[in-house]
């Protein structure tokens, strides 16, 4: 899914560090001793009631302590928060997200949370949310970056399954082909922007966005990744530029993969139970390929889904604190939230709750699990100003796929593109 930083949003935080110095949080301080924190999250009916029945349980467990709900859709979250946040009226406890995390830290927005436990998590995980100022989002939902693999297509097409454990990139294109000699339905679809980028990049020894904040990555980079993309054109092991065009537009279950057009595609891996369910096929989950053809140097890496972060200005915080070690360590929560919010980063909490799990998600948390060996590096909190390198980056895709652009073209100017909005 695309998710795009509303615009009017990033304006109005802008001022949100003048705006800290004048106002409190958004906790209220009975004189009676009684707590009240607001906790604000976006997401759908099913999220919203969940988090109330943990709410509920966390208020039963501590008496004195009251939570008042924020929530809504992405968009409109980000607009509200941002405003909240220059009138000085952050919520005490909010859900953030990668993309923002550090331009609502560098402002001053976020409390320190480096006390709350991240011990049962994975180690990539706990710095996920931190910069060496401090930790200013403790992570409650993680994936990994897979190929999701139409197992009833292959079966159906008489291919067997690639071993993800050896593949290279062209090992994906030639599965591809191979496939389509047996089937009217496509290979493989778009490489995510901006995702297999840097996975190819950090395959190739470089980073996409270094600690500091900077492209880690020069034009010539990205030039090998637009052209093995065109290869995968001009071989036939994609389909065409205008379908490619059309698969970013509707919603998951209208995707190619959803609809059982498309025998293999990449996606987060925790996307794989909402896919299986719009396609009725079964999936398989694989490494995406490598360019040494060895797993273990594939650099894989774990996202977050989401974070708890507090507000620097709550007249709470140790209660803040308290509610979100609840949200991301308790048993109880993982018991009703399960992978709502994605699978779980606390790693006993998940223990607790597999036998629970759909096979779906079993085998999401098994997949999770078995990469963990061939990780990367961990991924840098991402600077101010790269909220829309994803659009940024799948219209220069276009571009080469389209034939409009030579590869070398697409990445000078892709990389001017983005080094400009830092």
């Amino acid at each position: 899914m695309k998710h795009t930083f509303p615009l009017r949003a990033a304006a109005v935080l802008a001022a949100a560090g003048l705006a800290l110095t004048a106002c409190s949080g958004g906790g209220d301080a009975p004189d009676d001793g009684e707590v009240t924190l607001t906790f604000a999250w976006w997401g759908s009916d099913t999220r919203h009631q969940k988090t109330q029945e943990m709410i509920d349980i966390f208020e039963e467990q501590n008496p004195g302590i009251t939570i008042d709900t924020e929530y809504g859709d992405w968009g409109g979250y980000w607009d509200k928060l941002a405003t909240q946040t220059a009138a000085g009226k952050a919520p005490d406890v909010m859900q953030m997200d990668l993309l923002y995390i550090r331009e609502y830290a560098e402002n001053g927005v976020l409390l320190d949370l480096r006390d709350v436990d991240m011990s049962d998590m994975p180690e990539d995980l706990r710095v996920a949310g931190a910069t060496d100022d401090g930790v200013w989002g403790v992570p409650h939902g993680l994936t990994a970056l897979s190929v999701l693999a139409n197992k009833t297509m292959f079966e159906e097409a008489g291919v067997e399954l690639p071993d993800d454990s050896t593949w290279t990139w062209e090992d994906f294109e030639a599965k591809s082909l191979e496939f389509q000699e047996k089937s009217d339905a496509y290979g493989l679809t778009s490489l995510p922007a901006t995702m297999t980028l840097e996975l190819f990049l950090r395959q190739n020894g470089k980073e996409f966005l270094t600690p500091d904040g900077q492209l880690g990555w020069e034009p010539a980079d990205a030039e090998g990744y637009f052209e093995m993309y065109k290869g995968l054109a001009d071989s036939g092991a994609l389909p065409s530029a205008s379908v490619i065009a059309e698969d970013q537009l509707p919603s998951l279950d209208q995707t190619l993969t959803a609809t059982n057009k498309v025998a293999m595609a990449p996606w987060w891996s925790t996307q794989m139970t909402a896919v299986q369910a719009a396609s009725g096929d079964e999936f398989e989950i694989l490494r995406p390929p490598s360019v040494a053809g060895d797993a273990a140097e594939g650099q894989l890496w774990y996202k977050t889904s989401m974070f708890f972060s507090a507000s620097s200005r709550t007249e709470h915080p140790e209660e803040a604190k308290k509610f979100i070690d609840f949200l991301v360590n308790s048993t109880e929560a993982a018991e009703i939230g399960a992978t709502e919010r994605g699978m779980l980063a606390n790693q006993t909490a998940l223990e607790h709750i597999r036998d629970d799990l759909t096979p779906e998600e079993k085998q999401v948390a098994d997949y999770i699990t078995e990469v963990e060996a061939d990780l990367g590096a961990p991924i840098p909190i991402p600077p101010q100003g790269v909220s829309d390198y994803q659009n940024l980056h799948f219209r220069y895709d276009l571009e080469v796929l389209f034939g409009r652009l030579s590869p070398a073209e697409a990445a000078e100017r892709m990389h001017a593109e983005m080094a400009a909005t830092l």
